[in-house]
């Protein structure tokens, strides 16, 4: 079973332009605030109507604006997991789950069957204000199940969670979507939840798709600078071609690169655990001061200057342990392996 997106919508001066195809399993929609990702599951939903295109499940439009069909969401077969989680006010958990149970002779099997699931039978006859989130999740996963659908479209289903809450709750969505023989379409702007929980990702950049990856090709050679800064590639610089190497104009130096170095480029991309301590003349190596180390739980990201330079700042991540060893230095000489450089064309510069 697949579903498969090919649809623009406009709202306002937003243009939404979306292309992809999501097979059994989880496909993570990745993307900053305000790129469209929630437009997206609304209009497979049918909550909202694109302007153009067609949406296929399972080679059954859902919507196709030739041949002017578009189902109504009651229609669609499709379970929307909502941020606010959007469970009926005035309904008790059971009654929630008892809505979306299309045959009335199962209805009560149902019911009782998603309330074992997810541990629901204690607040099966209270209202959703007097459960706690985490209930409430649970309640509305088991609402969407109850529906039997034939995709699963999931909006940040952790973003109003605390820490703890969320690991919980996360492992249970795996859980879920493990027994699920159908697509799902995970939206997150957390790499690490995508990383998690999905094995393809579709990144969404300022309302247009990029093409599907596996997660493994995203974070090892990102197609897109945008797609680079979504893996979590935190340095980015100008950069000029120079046989199998590039200029970087804002450092005032040139980096050997692993691969050859196509004529378009103009910028490159280091992540920060690439950048690593080493010794005066090591290729790829360039003096700096320290200007800040930060540290968290087990790392520290120190913030280097090029020596002698007004240069931007290049960050490097440590584990917490080594910078303890090297003593906190104020200067220190870095590098970057050639391989670790990431090339982008002119027109991706838009840090």
């Amino acid at each position: 079973m697949s579903l498969l997106v090919d649809m623009e919508k406009r709202l306002g001066d937003f243009n939404l332009r979306v292309q992809f195809e999501a097979e059994a399993g989880a496909l993570a929609l990745l993307g900053a605030s305000g790129c469209g990702k929630s437009v997206t599951l609304r209009c497979i939903a049918g909550i909202l109507t694109p302007d153009r295109g067609k949406i296929l499940l399972d080679g059954t439009a859902l919507f196709d604006s030739v041949a002017r069909i578009n189902l109504p969401p009651q229609k669609r077969r499709v379970g929307y997991l909502f941020q606010e989680y959007a469970l009926f006010p005035h309904m008790t958990v059971r009654q929630n789950i008892a809505a979306a149970v299309r045959d009335r002779s199962l209805r009560h099997t149902a019911v009782e069957g998603q309330l074992r699931r997810f541990r629901l039978e204690d607040a099966a006859e209270l209202l959703p204000r007097q459960i706690s989130g985490g209930q409430r999740q649970r309640a509305a996963l088991a609402r969407m199940l109850a529906a039997e659908p034939r995709a699963i479209l999931l909006d940040e289903p952790l973003s109003a969670l605390d820490s703890f809450l969320r690991q919980q709750l996360e492992t249970e969505l795996t859980e879920v979507l493990e027994g699920f023989s159908g697509p799902a379409v995970w939206v997150t702007h957390d790499r690490g939840e995508a990383f998690r929980n999905c094995r393809r990702v579709c990144v969404l950049d300022r309302g247009v798709s990029q093409p599907v990856s596996s997660m493994e090709a995203l974070l090892a050679r990102p197609a897109t600078a945008a797609a680079a800064r979504l893996s979590g590639c935190e340095n980015f610089f100008q950069a000029v071609p120079a046989e199998n190497a590039v200029f970087l104009p804002e450092w005032g130096a040139a980096f050997r690169c692993g691969s050859p170095v196509p004529e378009d480029t103009g910028l490159a991309g280091i992540r920060a655990r690439h950048v690593r301590p080493t010794k005066a003349g090591a290729e790829n190596a360039f003096p700096c001061v320290v200007i800040r180390a930060v540290e968290d739980v087990s790392s520290v990201t120190v913030l280097l200057k090029r020596e002698g330079t007004d240069a931007p700042l290049l960050r490097m991540e440590l584990d917490k342990a080594l910078w303890t060893a090297m003593g906190g230095p104020s200067h220190i000489t870095a590098a970057v392996n050639p391989e670790d450089i990431l090339l982008f064309p002119r027109e991706a510069e838009n840090p």
